[in-house]
């Protein structure tokens, strides 16, 4: 063979693999055989590299090489992307997982903290891209749900939400996000020994969730909940009225803030300071350390409870006059 004809063989071959890469590489960028394949959601996470996000892509199916990617991305530029959820169809194209990418969180997140209530999940969804409608179907949706619960009573969902953040993906109805939220309440309480037969100091299971919501309102930090239970256990055990300001602000949809006289005597089923006993359903999502201070109260007199400082610190009195005590140093330090 002479060296012309070599340099010919050679360079065909070197075209034959330049046009076999650049059809290799565009079918990677515009995979059209591939049809669109099933819905994925991928988690951006905070200080993630892009390394890492184009890793869990790969991972998922969203495309087939992370070689190929990186390689558009060299040359078109590596997009900025927004810690948060991402629904991609396996098998896309690159240009339109870089849109998604640049255009930021496309997956709607409702956060059901401790401490929320329903009244304030229903604002918090029709204030997101779910909208007003989905807000008032999840409302309907919600008390379904909840009657499917083994710690079920009466009619309401309250309390029987678990604590998290849930994902709505395209085509996660109401009906389905409620039986989640639910389901999630369940597990929850099967984490901390809660189960529908328990019993604690005469409360039954739905009780002590009631009691629980209360805790997590006045208690608002770990530390302070299991003694805050054993302030609601002995106030039960004599009859007295529980008197928690958060209860008559749950009636009112009001978060914190003083408690007036004339607020006290707002009539509500859900006031303590008119009616003894607990209230005749949670106030709150309930949090596991709520539920654990509930089922594990320590012993102890205190019947009254302050909170004394800016860290959170409640200070716990056997009598009234301790009580007045805490209150006067609440009041000196501007609490």
């Amino acid at each position: 063979m002479t060296v012309r004809r070599l340099a010919g063989a050679v360079g065909g071959v070197l075209a034959a693999l330049i046009v076999i890469t650049a059809g290799w590489f565009l079918l990677q960028v515009y995979p059209i055989f591939s049809g669109g394949g099933r819905q994925v959601v991928v988690t951006v996470r905070t200080g993630e590299s892009f390394t890492q996000v184009v890793g869990d892509l790969r991972h998922e199916g969203v495309f087939a090489s992370s070689f190929a990617f990186r390689l558009a991305n060299a040359v078109l530029g590596t997009p900025t992307v927004v810690a948060g959820p991402y629904v991609f169809r396996q098998g896309s194209s690159f240009p339109t997982i870089r849109s998604i990418l640049e255009g930021g969180p496309n997956v709607p997140v409702i956060d059901n903290s401790a401490g929320l209530t329903t009244y304030e999940l229903y604002q918090q969804v029709a204030g997101s891209g779910l909208g007003p409608r989905y807000a008032t179907a999840l409302q309907k949706a919600l008390p379904a749900a909840a009657a499917a619960s083994p710690f079920h009573h009466g009619s309401s969902p309250e309390g029987l939400i678990g604590v998290g953040s849930y994902l709505v993906t395209p085509g996660t109805t109401p009906r389905r996000l409620a039986h989640e939220m639910v389901a999630a309440f369940d597990a929850e309480a099967a984490r901390v020994g809660l189960t529908p037969t328990t019993s604690v100091n005469g409360l039954d299971a739905y009780q002590l969730v009631v009691a629980a919501s209360i805790v997590e309102k006045e208690g608002y930090y770990p530390k302070n909940m299991p003694r805050v239970a054993r302030v609601i256990y002995n106030r039960l055990a004599i009859g007295d009225a529980l008197q928690m300001d958060a209860t008559v602000l749950y009636a009112l949809h009001i978060d914190g803030g003083t408690v007036t006289h004339a607020i006290e005597q707002t009539p509500s089923p859900y006031n303590t300071y008119l009616h003894a006993g607990l209230t005749p359903t949670p106030i709150c999502t309930v949090s596991p350390s709520a539920l654990a201070a509930v089922l594990h109260a320590p012993p102890g007199p205190w019947m009254y409870f302050e909170v004394i400082d800016r860290a959170g610190d409640e200070r716990f009195s056997r009598t009234f006059a301790q009580q007045l005590a805490a209150e006067a140093l609440a009041a000196q330090r501007g609490l």
